[in-house]
C-alpha cells in the first residue's frame, strides 16, 4: 500500500517544487521586499509554524481583510501548508458585511494590515476569532498595538508535516451576495489546482513572464487565475496594492512587465492617463481582462495604442475557481464581445429551463461541469442543491452560443431589464452607447417606471474634454437599437460604484436612483 503523501498534490507543494527549480530567481516584489523563491518558500515556511504555535491545524479557518502585500502572498501559502483554509474577505464591505463572513466561516484567526485593522476589529465583535495578526503592507506603516505582529510570528525552520491530501479544503471565497446573504463557496486544493492547469495553457502563464499583481488579491480573479499560476510555474512576481493609472503605468515601466490583468474599468482609466503616450510599455505582451466585457469600442483602441499585446478575455465565477471560458486573442476582434469557449478543464452547455440545450442565438443559462468546480456552500445545504441542479453547475449567467461554439454572456439572470413586456439585456444597451462619440463609461439598468415597469435607464460618464447632452446621445443610438431597447432616462455622472476588482455595482445604482 503506497503511503498518500507518494501522490500528494496540495497548493504548498507547488511553491515547494518551485523553489527547488528556481531557488535564486526573484519570486516577489512588493515595495521594498524583494524574496527569491528559496526566501519566500522558507518565509511561508515560518509563518506556518508561527500560525500552528497559535493553535492554527488542519481544517482551521483563517480569514484575512487586507490590501495586496508580499505578507498577503506568504500567508496564502503558510495556510495551506497546515491544512488549513483560507477565508479572503472583500475590504469594501461594512463591519456589519465582514462580521457576517467571519462568523458564518468560524474563522478563529484575522489578519489584517495597518489600513483595515479598524475594520477587522469591528468586524470580528461576537465572533469566534481568537487571534489578531497584523500584516506589513507595500509601504511600510508601524505595527497596531495589541495585534500579533507578522514578523514576530515568523519561527524559521520546516513547516509542521500535516496529513494533507488534495481533497481538502482551501479556501472558502464568499461570493458577493448581490441579491441576498453571501454565499462561502468551499474550493478543494484540486479544485483550484486543476484551475491553475487550465489557465497555464489556456492564458499562457509561463516562467519567463514578470507578471504585474494589482487587482485585490481576496478575490479569486486576481489569486487564482495569475498569482497562483504564476507561482506555480516560477514567474516573477510584482505586487502593489493601488490600482490607480499613475502607479500602475510607473510599475509597468520600471518592473518590465510583460503580463498583466485589468477589468475593463481599469484599462480604461490607463488608456485616459494624461501620462499613458510618455510611458514605455514596450515590455508588456500579454494582457487580460475580465468581470465584466471589454467594450468593442475600447477593445480597438487598446489594439491601435497597444499593437504589441496579446489580449484574453476570462469568464467565469468564484464557484469555478474561476476561470470557465476564454477568449484567445487571435479571436479578439472577429469575436468581439464573446466570453469565448470553454477552458481546459471545463464543460460548458447554454440550456433552458428544462436542461436541454438551447439553438445557436437561443438565450439560455450557462452550465458547467469540471474538476474545477465548488464541493458546495458552506454550511449552506438549500442553495448548494439548487446549483447543481440536474448534475451541472448553475451560473446563473444567460448567454447565446452561436455556431463555432463561442459563448456570449447576455447578462446576469437579475439584471435582465424587463421593459413594456420586452426582455432587454443591458450589455447590448452599454455596447451600442459605447459607439457614441464623448462616452467614457455607461451603466445600464432598468428602474421602476409606471409605464415601462423598469425603464431602459443609461447612467453615463462623459470623456474629460467632451460635452454630451441627452438629445445627443438618443441622437447617436438612432438605427442600432430597437426603440423598445433605447434609454427612457439618461443620468450623467462623474463616477460608476465599483467594487475592488472593478465589477461595475450595478444594485447601488439602482438603489441611488430609484427613488
Amino acid at each position: 500500500m503506497s503511503h498518500p503523501s507518494l501522490h500528494r498534490q496540495t497548493l504548498g507543494d507547488l511553491l515547494r517544487r518551485t523553489r527547488q527549480r528556481f531557488p535564486h530567481k526573484p519570486a516577489i516584489r512588493c515595495g521594498d521586499t524583494a524574496w527569491t523563491y528559496a526566501e519566500f518558500d522558507d518565509t511561508c515556511n515560518a509563518l506556518a509554524n508561527g500560525l500552528a504555535g497559535l493553535g492554527v491545524a488542519v481544517g482551521d479557518r483563517v480569514a484575512v481583510i487586507a490590501r495586496n502585500s508580499h505578507a498577503f502572498a506568504a500567508l496564502r501559502f503558510a495556510v495551506a501548508r497546515l491544512g488549513a483554509v483560507l477565508v479572503p474577505v472583500n475590504f469594501m464591505l461594512s463591519a456589519e458585511e465582514a462580521n457576517y463572513i467571519l462568523t458564518h466561516s468560524g474563522a478563529s484567526v484575522l489578519c489584517t494590515d495597518s489600513g483595515f485593522a479598524e475594520l477587522g476589529r469591528a468586524a470580528s465583535a461576537g465572533t469566534a476569532i481568537r487571534h489578531h495578526v497584523w500584516l506589513p503592507g507595500e509601504t511600510p506603516t508601524e505595527p497596531v498595538a495589541g495585534l500579533l505582529r507578522f514578523d514576530a510570528l515568523l519561527q524559521p525552520g520546516p513547516a509542521p508535516e500535516c496529513e494533507l491530501d488534495g481533497r481538502m479544503l482551501a479556501q472558502i471565497i464568499y461570493t458577493s451576495g448581490t441579491e441576498s446573504r453571501p454565499k462561502g463557496a468551499m474550493l478543494t486544493h484540486e479544485a483550484v489546482i486543476s484551475e491553475y492547469v487550465t489557465c497555464l495553457v489556456d492564458a499562457e502563464i509561463a516562467e519567463g513572464d514578470t507578471v504585474l499583481h494589482a487587482l485585490p488579491l481576496y478575490h479569486c480573479a486576481q489569486l487564482d487565475v495569475f498569482f497562483g499560476p504564476a507561482v506555480y510555474v516560477g514567474a516573477s512576481n510584482v505586487i502593489t496594492g493601488a490600482p490607480t493609472p499613475d502607479n500602475l503605468l510607473r510599475l509597468l515601466a520600471e518592473h518590465r512587465i510583460n503580463s498583466f490583468f485589468a477589468p475593463p474599468t481599469v484599462w480604461i482609466g490607463l488608456l485616459r492617463a494624461p501620462q499613458f503616450d510618455q510611458t514605455d510599455l514596450g515590455a508588456l505582451r500579454k494582457g487580460y481582462y475580465g468581470a465584466s466585457i471589454m467594450p468593442v469600442a475600447v477593445l480597438k483602441e487598446m489594439q491601435q495604442r497597444l499593437p504589441q499585446v496579446r489580449l484574453w478575455n476570462l469568464y467565469g465565477q468564484t464557484e469555478i475557481a474561476p476561470v470557465a471560458t476564454v477568449l484567445k486573442p487571435e479571436d479578439q476582434l472577429r469575436k468581439a464581445g464573446s466570453a469565448g469557449r470553454p477552458a481546459l478543464n471545463v464543460e460548458t452547455r447554454v440550456v433552458n429551463d428544462a436542461m436541454e440545450d438551447v439553438a445557436p442565438g437561443e438565450v439560455g443559462e450557462i452550465v458547467h461541469r469540471s474538476p474545477q468546480l465548488l464541493s458546495g456552500y458552506f454550511h449552506d445545504e438549500e442553495r448548494t442543491h439548487a446549483a447543481f441542479e440536474g448534475g451541472w453547475f448553475h451560473s446563473g449567467d444567460l448567454g447565446v452560443v452561436d455556431e463555432e461554439g463561442y459563448i456570449t454572456v447576455v447578462d446576469r439572470k437579475k439584471d435582465m431589464i424587463k421593459t413594456g413586456g420586452e426582455n432587454v439585456a443591458s450589455r447590448e444597451v452599454e455596447e451600442a452607447i459605447y459607439r457614441v462619440p464623448g462616452v467614457s463609461e455607461v451603466a445600464v439598468i432598468g428602474l421602476p417606471d409606471p409605464k415601462w415597469v423598469e425603464a431602459v435607464t443609461a447612467v453615463i460618464v462623459v470623456k474629460a474634454g467632451h460635452s454630451l447632452t441627452e438629445a445627443e446621445l438618443l441622437a447617436g443610438l438612432e438605427g442600432h437599437l430597437a426603440h423598445f431597447k433605447q434609454p427612457k432616462r439618461v443620468i450623467f455622472t462623474d463616477a460608476l460604484p465599483k467594487n475592488p476588482s472593478g465589477k461595475l455595482l450595478k444594485r447601488e445604482l439602482r438603489l441611488r436612483y430609484a427613488s
